[in-house]
């Protein structure tokens, strides 16, 4: 049994390509409302923890639970199967490239898997999609297709999106590292206005100071290790690691 203490409860994750150990025994657990921001160098795991917490990257060993709930449980696969798809309409994740379908306009994009997924119908997912646009910004563009979006609209709907099924929990994977620089602060925004919201966010990140000013904890990766977390004061300002403070120097250099 879970500790229902905490919202999400990552326990001992361990996940192996081959001979490749890509994460080695993590442990971290997330509380409703918190927004946690997960930095590191590219290759230290941080997108495969992410992806374990609804199954999508399957953990070799280890368990992750959400609400009191165990999401990677070992069933047989009709009801695995139907566990995971209830348990991801709980878990919104946005990732680096929009995945929005192409054919689809925003408004069809956004009503899809509301009506699919918790029978709506297509007045409720209308309505249902009409709001989650205006919260992103994006309501006068509702019956633009993908292809007449600039990347920032894109992942804005993609947003909208993920947040009409109405999730106890949002993921985002790099979400900003794919945009032209002028656009990510208009997604950024999108997400500072979740954090207003006390909505539970984790938040895989290149962006330093939308972590440090947004989100409650940083944990700094590391070939596959958490080595350092705390809040952004004093991870950002004063880390005791020295694999932290020398990631620190070289990506704060690289900004400025």
């Amino acid at each position: 049994m879970s500790d229902k203490s905490h919202f999400v409860e990552i326990r001992h994750a361990q996940k192996s390509f081959g001979a490749l150990e890509v994460l080695k025994d993590i442990s971290l657990n997330v509380e409703r409302g918190q927004i946690v921001a997960i930095i590191g160098p590219s290759g230290s795991g941080k997108s495969t923890l992410l992806r374990a917490i609804n199954d999508l990257d399957p953990l070799t060993g280890g368990e992750v639970w959400l609400d009191g709930v165990q999401v990677n449980k070992n069933l047989p696969h009709r009801q695995y199967e139907k566990h995971i798809n209830e348990m991801r309409q709980d878990v919104g994740m946005v990732f680096q490239h929009f995945n929005l379908f192409p054919h689809l306009t925003a408004r069809e994009n956004v009503t899809m898997a509301p009506k699919m997924l918790k029978g709506l119908s297509s007045a409720e997912a209308d309505k249902l999609a009409e709001e989650q646009l205006e919260k992103v910004g994006m309501l006068d563009r509702i019956e633009y297709y993908p292809s007449r979006l600039s990347g920032g609209q894109k992942q804005r709907v993609a947003i909208a999106r993920a947040l009409a099924m109405k999730p106890k929990l949002m993921l985002f994977d790099e979400a900003t590292s794919a945009l032209d620089p002028e656009l990510v602060d208009e997604v950024n925004a999108v997400m500072k206005k979740l954090a207003e919201e006390h909505m539970t966010m984790i938040i895989v990140t290149h962006e330093m100071d939308f972590a440090a000013s947004v989100c409650d904890r940083v944990l700094f990766m590391d070939q596959g290790v958490v080595v350092e977390e705390g809040p952004p004061s004093v991870v950002f300002k004063n880390p005791s690691k020295d694999r932290t403070k020398e990631f620190l120097r070289k990506h704060l250099a690289g900004a400025n």
